[in-house]
């Protein structure tokens, strides 16, 4: 115990002196007695390493914890408030992207004295980023609910994952990876995905994901003829190599059966449906006034949300077919007593989405096979 106090302390001046001077204290505030609890629950400690998954599509944060023999499982599921962007990598300082990838984070990249409440910076670029020429610094998971390229998930919810990090480095843990992904990689997304410009590293992405999945082990990442490069036990290469030609399969299948390709076109990112319900006034626009803010912190963009994204079909060459889009509403099921999310989803699926008629969508400007056209300059 006396060790691991000294080791807490340690880690709390590093910070302090690559920070600049503490000013406060709320990144020494506990794991929530709740948390806590679910990890009793779950024969989980708080000294245990940690690993966290992040999807735009679906809005959402997973950390994971890993047990005693080496398997990680699922902790909590939170729901994002805000990120921005649209659908696929990160490439250069001032697109508004947020990153996808594979990450590390050390204690050096925590932030006690973020603007944003608390923060630790993902860092981008990593290794496969620096290998294709992309720029820009300091993508956070922060606080808040503002985005120009960061995953902002309230302060609430960032002040427990920040709690959740600083106990598992106290307790030994180096560093802890952080995966980035467009959306939960299933047959039916990338079916659905399958023409999109970026479908060639989603698939690449997804080699990392499926390893994670199938051994509940972090990959080995690394680099190769600019490819991210996944390593680690062969049998569960093996198996992946396997789960692959089954999900070709079924996404080949998938569209034989008329499952149409689309294009997600955003204003400029999004955020969880709980979120966007317990903005929505009476009459369903946004409401963003100062009790939204003072509940969540400042909202970025709010008229980019509004609409929600447009979903774009696409014809056999990846164009825009012409006429075929629709606005996804988020679903109208509200958060029991009307009230924001606490920062904890009860499950691992974002609610459904529902299509309704098309719409512009606030932000962009132009129609939406103006601003997709002008995603891929024609």
């Amino acid at each position: 115990m006396i060790k691991r106090i000294a080791l807490a302390a340690s880690l709390t001046l590093a910070l302090a002196a690559c920070q600049g001077q503490n000013m406060s204290t709320r990144h020494l505030a506990p794991i929530p007695p709740a948390t806590m609890a679910l990890m009793t629950s779950k024969g989980m400690s708080q000294t245990d390493p940690i690993l966290m998954r992040a999807y735009k599509k679906e809005s959402e944060i997973e950390v994971w914890k890993r047990g005693s023999d080496g398997r990680y499982a699922l902790l909590k599921t939170y729901p994002m408030c805000r990120w921005s962007g649209q659908l696929g990598p990160k490439t250069r300082e001032g697109d508004r992207q947020a990153p996808e990838g594979f990450y590390t984070v050390t204690p050096a990249q925590m932030n006690p004295n973020s603007n944003f409440h608390l923060s630790f910076d993902l860092g981008y670029p990593n290794a496969y980023d620096r290998t294709h020429d992309r720029t820009g610094a300091h993508l956070m998971v922060h606080g808040s609910c503002s985005s120009s390229g960061c995953f902002a998930m309230t302060d609430d919810a960032i002040s427990e994952v920040y709690a959740l990090a600083r106990e598992s480095f106290a307790s030994g843990q180096r560093s802890f990876q952080f995966q980035s992904f467009p959306f939960r990689m299933t047959a039916e997304n990338l079916a659905r995905h399958r023409l999109d410009p970026n479908i060639a590293f989603w698939r690449n992405l997804k080699e990392g994901s499926d390893y994670f999945e199938l051994a509940k082990q972090e990959p080995q990442v690394s680099v190769a003829s600019g490819q991210y490069a996944f390593g680690g036990d062969a049998s569960v290469m093996a198996a992946i190599a396997q789960k692959r030609q089954n999900d070709d399969r079924q996404v080949a299948a998938l569209a034989a059966d008329g499952v149409q390709p689309i294009k997600l076109v955003y204003g400029d990112g999004g955020q969880h449906a709980s979120f966007r319900q317990a903005l929505a006034g009476e009459d369903g626009p946004l409401a963003v006034d100062a009790s939204a803010r003072n509940r969540l912190g400042d909202i970025s963009r709010p008229e980019a949300l509004a609409a929600g994204p447009q979903e774009v079909v696409l014809s056999a060459n990846g164009k825009p077919r012409q006429g075929a889009s629709s606005t996804l509403a988020y679903t109208s099921q509200k958060p029991q007593g009307g009230r924001a999310p606490s920062g904890e989803l009860s499950s691992q699926g974002a609610p459904a989405a529902a299509p309704v008629p098309a719409a512009q969508a606030g932000g962009g400007g132009g129609s939406v096979l103006e601003r997709f056209r002008g995603l891929f300059g024609g």
